[in-house]
């Protein structure tokens, strides 16, 4: 699940891509939907679609634009910032999947469906790459990582010089078979590219990677090693910085702080949050977390900062639970002294909203880079149901997020309003 970009903007709602995997059972294959959203704005009531609510029916704000037959689950979607009809996905195998959504035909999911072709394979791992995926925000630089304990970087511009506008390649569902994590894709004339580097330090499988902001060569993983691990391809193929014991069980999850790059965030299933700052982080491998953030009670599966701010950041966990945070305000209560302990007793320093509409474990979400307090999660309720998941598209009251001084002065512009209970017209 991934946001893509706004194609319009409306007077009440903004329409915005939105990439989904859908993954089935039986005979029926696995695919990847470019989805079309409707992003209601803010402080505007749906009035229409709340009082049609029903927890079993599909949502009238997410229709299906096209459909991929994807070969294989879809672990992982990633858009290219360079260009926005580029995605990138992870599947049950040792290949990264490029598509370009624009040019894929659209097909039917059917028993016996012949699987869509990708339009460029990366190839280079040893073993399956489930997870982790990562694309450089500066140029069409890929990351990866998986069960055999590396880190790959590959480049498009390797395949397509000027990857801002890439020839689409031939569509042919006849000729040659490629075989795919055991799925057979057809494809007149497989494209393939190797990783221009391999980058070896972990011990067990590498579960999560992400760039430095602004950055191809430098990057980061975590990995079912327990271990945080900081790399610079200009300097050659070896960890530039590796912290030992970054948490004390496997770590799931990584984020780099776009705002300041200083920060790093890991989560972990020892059920924590930790922030690392890179400037505290030696080569020797020293550095302890400067925060540790505790209010999950099971694993946490995904970290992500907020795009509106530096201090603001999100993590779902295998708990259901989905916590926002905002490190800055760990400092303020701090500074409070006595006050700390009254506030523990309701919530963990930091921690100022969590969603909890989700039933079963998060497995993912993702703040919207154009409407940054609006967010979309997914939950996996495989477990709990017949099969199947959740996907909630929900905004953070704005209340909750603004200073206190900006909410307070516009409370007192429409006291009368407020206290005689007329309605506010949006």
């Amino acid at each position: 699940m991934k946001w893509g970009p706004q194609l319009e903007q409306g007077p009440y709602k903004n329409l915005q891509r939105l990439y989904i995997s859908e993954q089935t059972i039986e005979k029926y294959p696995n695919t990847l939907v470019v989805a079309n959203c409707e992003v209601v704005k803010p402080r505007i009531a749906a009035a229409e679609h709340i009082c049609q609510f029903n927890e079993e029916a599909k949502s009238p704000f997410v229709k299906k634009h096209k459909t991929i037959i994807h070969p294989g689950e879809v672990n992982r979607i990633r858009e290219m910032p360079q260009n926005s009809k580029i995605v990138a996905t992870h599947t049950d195998s040792a290949e990264v999947l490029i598509w370009n959504v624009e040019t894929q035909p659209n097909r039917t999911a059917h028993v016996g469906a012949v699987y869509s072709r990708p339009d460029l394979i990366l190839t280079g791992h040893a073993d399956n790459a489930e997870y982790a995926l990562a694309l450089s925000a500066t140029a069409p630089f890929v990351l990866s990582g998986g069960k055999d304990k590396q880190v790959l970087l590959w480049s498009i511009e390797d395949h397509v010089p000027d990857f801002r506008e890439p020839a689409p390649l031939r569509q042919d569902i006849l000729g040659g078979k490629l075989k795919l994590g055991g799925f057979q894709v057809p494809t007149s004339d497989p494209t393939t590219i190797g990783p221009r580097g391999h980058f070896r330090g972990h011990t067990m499988t590498v579960e999560d990677v992400q760039f430095r902001p602004f950055s191809t060569q430098e990057f980061c993983s975590v990995g079912d090693d327990a271990c945080l691990i900081l790399w610079d391809a200009r300097i050659g193929s070896e960890a530039a910085i590796k912290v030992e014991s970054a948490h004390d069980s496997d770590v799931h999850c990584v984020d780099w702080n776009a705002h300041d790059d200083n920060y790093i965030l890991t989560g972990s299933a020892d059920t924590s949050v930790r922030l690392f700052d890179h400037r505290k982080l030696s080569a020797s491998g020293h550095g302890l977390p400067v925060e540790k953030f505790e209010g999950h009670t099971a694993a946490v599966l995904c970290v992500q900062w907020c795009p509106d701010g530096r201090s603001v950041f999100g993590s779902s966990a295998e708990d259901g639970i989905l916590n926002v945070w905002d490190f800055e305000k760990v400092n303020r209560t701090k500074q409070e002294g006595k006050v700390i302990k009254k506030r523990a007793q309701y919530a963990p320093p930091g921690l100022f909203f969590q969603h909890a509409g989700h039933r079963y474990k998060v497995v993912d979400f993702h703040w919207d880079p154009v409407d940054p307090w609006t967010v979309v999660s997914v939950s996996d309720d495989c477990e709990g149901t017949s099969g199947g998941g959740t996907l909630q598209i929900w905004r953070m009251n704005d209340l909750i997020y603004r200073p206190e001084e900006e909410v307070l002065a516009e409370l007192e512009t429409y006291r009368d309003q407020i206290l005689s209970g007329t309605a506010l017209n949006p």
